[in-house]
């Protein structure tokens, strides 16, 4: 192992420290400056204190949550990004704070220039840190061993971040293991593609032994035993995985949740649904919200809301698709509201009726998830829960993600499930909002997301998988 490796997790804690320290100089300076003397009870040591020590609190719960302490992982625009959202998150909950202190509206300006200012430095701060840590951890080389099923779809993502992989060499598993032993112990990590998982865990177990990092894609069969509990009854260890989805407790939080969340969303939100009802009827005359039949729990068929983004009868052939990129079919309000997901408001309705959660995996329509499933059995497995208006494939995927890799993120979900996993994806789900990537369309001529030729098998029906 790179002796380096070991002082990866001091350095990161190193920059983190050194943001939140940088933050919180900056609102003692604005809050001594600014506001204490100001309120009509001003604080001294100990409430100025106070009052400092809970910003950075907050700022490390935000950013935190963000990923902008993610250095080394994220790409560098994403940790500005993640560290600038966080910042205005933050001076929005501060400046409610210090309204309630004083028990009216304060001067906002003052917050406003310590955003801006904080946005200047954490840009530089990011971009100095990451050139450093990139002199210091370079990319890793690394050996990809594939099967006989593709594996050049994967290649092409991990490409894309050629500042933290850099794939040297790639080696066919019919090649043998001791031909592949040798590869492998001249690199820094080993991806493992879809292969046996015989021969994969001869190499798991060869890179373990080594000290090689190794990454791997999840088959739904990991995804499922990483849901399992400990069992401890008998001297020998079991794993047991109660494959129920969310148990009574779990399902009644879920649903209190929903219910509060999506009134007081409904009441924050109803003048920007008001204010885009009337741009729609303005435009073309038509339809405001624009109804699609979804599958929820149980493959429950149910009526879903959105307010209408296309021009009429969009779909009048009858065929269900996925907006394309440039699809003409988008009106230019259309494009607005479906970067930004107001388009989605509606759907609030839908929670608090019943139909869906907050949080869960994307409903599909029925026309889709069909298609989906006459290759793929196992995308009925996400139907466990109710279907949501964020969830975890949508945080971490792409309107044109394959249907396979939104699967395994919906079951990651499923079988990980926790309140506070739930109160993250709603956070991230801000984060998202503003990034384009994750509203790419799919291709020009494509009805439905799908699959990278070879990038699904069967591998979950195969016994020696």
């Amino acid at each position: 192992m790179n002796q380096k490796e070991q002082f990866k997790r001091i350095i990161k804690f190193l920059f983190s420290a050194v943001s939140i320290s940088l933050q919180m100089v900056l609102f003692w300076i604005v809050w001594l400056q600014c506001y204490n003397e100001n309120i009509e009870l001003p604080f001294f040591r100990k409430g100025n204190w106070l009052m400092v020590t809970l910003y950075g609190a907050l700022y490390f719960f935000f950013t935190n949550t963000y990923g902008g302490f993610k250095v080394g992982y994220l790409k560098k625009g994403d940790i500005i990004y993640s560290q600038v959202l966080s910042g205005i998150c933050l001076n929005a909950v501060t400046y409610l704070q210090i309204c309630l202190l004083d028990r009216h509206f304060v001067n906002v300006v003052p917050l406003i220039i310590l955003t801006i200012v904080q946005f200047m430095i954490i840009t530089v701060w990011t971009n100095l840190f990451q050139w450093i840590y990139s002199l210091v951890f370079p990319a890793k080389k690394m050996l990809l061993i594939y099967g006989e099923r593709s594996v050049f779809g994967l290649k092409a993502k991990i490409n894309t971040r050629n500042d933290k992989y850099n794939i040297c060499e790639t080696v066919d598993i019919k090649k043998g293991m001791d031909y592949i032993f040798k590869r492998v112990e001249n690199y820094e990590a080993v991806i493992i593609g879809d292969i046996p998982s015989q021969y994969r865990n001869i190499i798991m177990k060869y890179c373990f032994e080594k000290s090689i990092r190794t990454y791997l894609s999840p088959k739904i069969s990991d995804i499922i035993l990483r849901g399992s509990d400990d069992m401890h009854i008998f001297d020998t260890p079991l794993l047991i995985s109660r494959n129920n989805g969310f148990t009574f407790e779990q399902k009644l939080l879920k649903r209190i949740t929903d219910i509060a969340f999506s009134i007081l969303m409904i009441l924050v939100t109803s003048p920007i649904m008001l204010i885009t009802a009337v741009l729609i009827k303005l435009y073309d005359g038509g339809t405001i919200i624009h109804k699609q039949t979804r599958l929820t729990m149980g493959g429950r068929e149910f009526d879903v809301y959105k307010f209408r983004s296309m021009i009429m009868n969009a779909e009048k052939d009858g065929i269900a698709r996925l907006s394309a990129e440039g699809d003409v079919r988008i009106t230019p309000i259309g494009k607005l509201i479906r970067r930004t997901r107001i388009d989605e408001l509606p759907q609030l309705f839908n929670i608090l009726k019943g139909e869906m959660s907050l949080v869960g995996p994307r409903p599909e329509r029925p026309q889709i998830a069909a298609e989906y499933r006459e290759y793929m059995p196992e995308f009925d497995y996400r139907l466990k829960v109710k279907g949501g208006l964020t969830g975890y494939a949508q945080i971490y995927g792409k309107y044109n993600t394959t249907p396979y890799d939104k699967l395994k993120m919906d079951l990651m979900y499923i079988e990980n499930y926790s309140f506070r996993l739930d109160l993250k994806l709603i956070l991230m789900t801000l984060k998202v909002i503003f990034m384009k990537d994750s509203t790419e369309g799919v291709a020009e001529g494509q009805t439905t997301a799908t699959l990278v030729p070879g990038e699904y098998g069967e591998e979950d029906k195969d016994i020696t998988s």
